[in-house]
């Protein structure tokens, strides 16, 4: 529901500023190209709203520094050193013939024109692309004293094929030079440790090159996601992940040498992404009645329900909006677009239960029955566990940072997240967006049945549990919150409710029959859970909401 009289902007739109800081670096990494197979390093730029790929190139330093496609250089061979040059590579292994070594102050050097990296496309006009690595060494063997070479710059060469001299190749029962890594550097120059005179310096109206980091890709951060995942499955890659945009856009597979390297490089695109959802939230929000404010929002990793065999995972962006909890396909960015969500759960009814954390806690620990509500002597410490009001083990960004929410009929959806401080932000924020929904409804009412006669179950913020007949709705009993000790039920529509007398001093059993019995247990544990939480300051004091949200 939009505040009458203002129109709601996309949530695409990229806020006018951002004041909270933000991680901003650079610094080399290797990029894999999935389609090509092929690993080549690259150089991340990192601002607030952008991630930009760069990819090195040749540029000649008199034209405006742009990239130059080709260049044809003139070599003329010296009795010392020869080209000057070293070669891999080769037709025969599916991958270009590159310059992998340039001998400095010799003669390929002294041009200035000729890098490594540089596929070598003719010699003296014959086209040596489709050419054997020997055929290549032979022409340039035999081109005579004077060599015209054209050559481009390959933005995506593969590392390997500019490893330096005397590195090892691959492990294999083949000769050497059967090897792409097979470096014909001796072949050419002859003897390596002749050098020939240092070079003159270079003349100034000659045009100059240079390598350069270029922007290749750019990648919008806002609504992008982060993943570590192999596509299609659940196996985390090691020091590697991807960024996609929200326009589909990726980065393929950033790999880094360390752990340490790479969660760093996690942990500064996740907070600059999150930090620009938040202000895009707040944005919305100006444009939003209050009980339909936004709370969190984000990319995840959906499990297949129940784990089921031959369905991948599928990232999931999920959302706490107003009353409810919605699953989407992608980002909604129009307003008419949450009414297209893939699922919506009312929010008061969705248990949110974290894996891998300490067994004391409340419905947390994998092996605890979901439909069983004991509410034993230490129920309310269970109630500020689950709120998140006491400390709990701390999660580590190595373990599988997953939680799931519980939904009816003994459903639901788990998501998996990058980060800890994600999987933190997700529970904080679910347990506010209960609360405020149970103080903006205060009453639920579910149709029930006992004994063969329909009934009422209320369960109310302020009173507690009644059960009322259905069509008089006379009060046939009433209990408060406190006196409910314990429950069990037939994991399908029946529960006994176990109530302590304030009289007597005894319990009192109630049994009962609903046509969705989890999302009345889930319902129980939300009431329960704000009215614990509505009686601690420093709750109260951290999860407030305008006063005229609260129907008091």
């Amino acid at each position: 529901m939009n505040v009458t009289g203002k129109q709601q902007p996309e949530l695409s739109e990229r806020p006018a500023r951002l004041p909270v800081p933000t991680s901003a670096k650079s610094g080399i990494a290797l990029l894999y190209n999935e389609e090509t197979n092929n690993t080549y390093d690259v150089c991340l730029k990192l601002t607030r709203e952008l991630l930009t790929i760069q990819k090195l190139d040749v540029v000649c330093t008199g034209q405006g520094e742009s990239p130059v496609n080709h260049r044809t250089v003139v070599l003329r061979r010296q009795a010392a050193g020869g080209l000057g040059l070293s070669i891999k590579g080769g037709a025969e292994h599916n991958v270009p013939v590159v310059i992998s070594k340039i001998f400095k102050d010799q003669v390929a050097d002294r041009t200035g024109k000729l890098f490594v990296g540089d596929a070598v496309l003719q010699v003296n006009g014959i086209n040596v692309e489709p050419c054997t690595h020997e055929e290549v060494v032979h022409l340039l063997r035999t081109a005579g004293d004077e060599v015209t070479i054209t050559v481009r710059y390959l933005r995506e060469v593969p590392s390997f094929l500019k490893l330096p001299l005397g590195s090892p190749g691959p492990s294999s029962d083949h000769s050497r030079v059967s090897s792409p890594l097979f470096d014909s550097g001796l072949h050419l120059n002859g003897n390596g440790n002749n050098t020939a005179p240092s070079p003159p310096p270079p003349s100034a109206d000659k045009p100059r090159y240079e390598k350069r980091w270029l922007d290749a890709v750019p990648l919008p951060l806002l609504m992008a996601r982060v993943s570590r995942c192999k596509a299609g499955t659940d196996q985390l890659r090691s020091n590697c992940f991807e960024v996609v945009a929200l326009d589909g856009g990726r980065t393929n597979v950033l790999q880094f040498c360390t752990a340490a390297e790479s969660t760093d490089w996690l942990r500064a695109i996740s907070t600059n992404i999150n930090e620009l959802t938040q202000e895009n939230m707040k944005m919305i929000n100006r444009y939003c009645s209050p009980e339909d404010q936004t709370v969190h929002m984000g990319w995840t990793c959906g499990s297949p329900e129940g784990g089921a065999a031959g369905r991948t995972s599928a990232f999931k962006f999920l959302a706490l909006r107003g009353p409810h909890f919605y699953i989407f396909r992608r980002p909604p960015i129009s307003a008419s677009d949450w009414a297209r969500a893939e699922t919506t759960y009312n929010l008061y009814e969705v248990l949110f239960k974290v894996h891998k954390v300490s067994r004391g806690q409340w419905h947390v620990a994998m092996n605890t029955p979901v439909s069983q509500l004991w509410m034993a002597e230490d129920c309310w410490l269970q109630a500020r566990l689950y709120l998140g009001l006491e400390p709990s083990a701390e999660q580590q960004d190595g373990e599988s940072l997953c939680f799931s929410i519980l939904v009816g009929h003994g459903q639901s959806h788990t998501f998996r997240v990058e980060l800890a401080s994600d999987l933190a932000a997700w529970q904080k924020s679910f347990h506010r967006a209960v609360f405020w929904e149970v103080q903006r409804i205060r009453s639920k009412s579910y149709m029930c049945s006992s004994q063969g006669n329909v009934l009422s179950f209320t369960v109310d913020f302020g009173s507690g549990f009644t059960c009322s007949e259905g069509p008089s709705k006379t009060a046939l009993w009433r209990y408060k919150f406190s006196q409910l000790k314990g429950s069990s039920d037939d994991g399908k529509t029946r529960v006994k409710l176990l109530f302590k007398n304030a009289e007597s001093n005894q319990i009192e059993m109630k049994e009962l029959e609903f046509a969705n019995l989890t999302a009345v247990l889930h319902c129980i544990h939300s009431f329960i859970a704000a009215k614990v939480a509505s009686v601690d300051p420093l709750f109260v004091c951290s999860h407030s909401r305008p006063a005229h949200y609260m129907n008091t």
